[in-house]
């Protein structure tokens, strides 16, 4: 979407907060349950996505990582789901995410994703194409920093509303 589409809120946020953050873009979302605006861009040589509510409050900061940027036990026990949960799978894509919690300020939130700590608060999200009962389907699986599954939900493809059929 456009800048100005964007909620004022989370913009305003994102000129304060980012100083060194190239190729800016931003998008909304719209889930089956929510709508919410994220913001993707580069910094450090990291892909960044921070996600914000309808209203505008930050809701997670996620990177983009790959399988050896995980701790080793956790990966393991990461396969060892998926082992169990699919006949085949494929990873495609898994993203470091530092949730905003209530407890701490969103600077504390930001600071620990900006330095990419590794920290027991850090949940990993991955995006599987797993292969259940003869078909194939994407999900969106959840795991917190020790391994242990928190939730999955299939993820449904992009929506393209200027695609004309």
């Amino acid at each position: 979407i456009k800048k100005c589409q964007f909620h004022s809120n989370a913009h305003a946020f994102l000129e304060e907060k980012l100083k060194d953050a190239r190729r800016i873009r931003f998008y909304k979302e719209t889930d089956s349950t929510k709508v919410s605006f994220e913001a993707k861009f580069k910094k450090d040589k990291l892909q960044y996505s921070v996600e914000f509510d309808e209203e505008g409050n930050l809701e997670d900061i996620e990177i983009l990582i790959n399988e050896v940027d995980i701790p080793e036990d956790t990966w393991s026990t990461i396969s060892y789901y998926f082992q169990e949960e699919f006949e085949k799978y494929k990873v495609k894509r898994i993203q470091q995410q530092y949730v905003a919690i209530e407890q701490e300020s969103v600077d504390v939130t930001l600071n620990n994703a900006f330095q990419n700590l590794l920290l027991p608060s850090v949940n990993y999200e991955i995006m599987v194409a797993g292969k259940t009962k003869s078909i194939y389907e994407d999900f969106e699986i959840l795991f917190s920093a020790d391994g242990t599954f928190v939730n999955r939900r299939k993820s449904l493809p992009a929506n393209y509303d200027h695609v004309l059929y």
